[in-house]
């Protein structure tokens, strides 16, 4: 985890790592230029979830932002499980870097749909969503990105129910 100085300026965002009674995860398809995709690569596939607006509380953000982009409507406050920060000069908007808040959403497996229109969604670089299985994401051989790279290894702690008290870190 990148330590920020005092003038570093990173967008704040919140992200659900939404686990199905399967154990499959839902994820967003992102299309460059989103900053979570590197330059060189064409996607990366990250939890849904979105930018902490000024004055919005983190929870505030999560539920609107599942809202929109997948249609689920989150009551109860989600667990806390990760915490992710990356410097990324110049590669997002007037900030230096990013900080990712991962909150836990167990659910019923369900086909997204979110209160925004595909204009919408493809404004936000989303070009797809899609449930993944703990095995096709550690086996994965292809060309596309995870968000984090290692996803795998923290997804998989989750999902035998280990959950943790603190927010684990993160890195890209």
């Amino acid at each position: 985890m990148d330590e920020p100085n005092a003038t570093t300026r990173r967008r704040h965002a919140v992200r659900a790592v939404i686990l199905a009674d399967d154990d499959s995860v839902l994820l967003c398809r992102f299309g460059s230029p989103h900053p979570a995709v590197p330059p060189g690569a064409t996607v990366v596939w990250a939890a849904p979830g979105g930018g902490v607006e000024p004055g919005e509380l983190p929870l505030e953000a999560l539920r609107r932002e599942l809202h929109e982009e997948t249609g689920l409507r989150v009551n109860a406050d989600p667990v806390h499980v990760w915490h992710q920060e990356v410097a990324l000069p110049g590669q997002v908007d007037g900030y230096d870097g990013l900080v990712n808040d991962y909150f836990l959403v167990r659910t019923e497996r369900f086909e997204p749909r979110g209160a925004l229109p595909d204009d919408d969604l493809a404004a936000e670089h989303i070009t797809g969503m899609r449930w993944w299985r703990h095995a096709d994401i550690a086996d994965y051989d292809g060309t596309d990105l995870f968000s984090p790279r290692d996803l795998a290894t923290p997804l998989a702690a989750l999902i035998a129910g280990d959950v943790p008290t603190t927010p684990v870190a993160l890195g890209l």
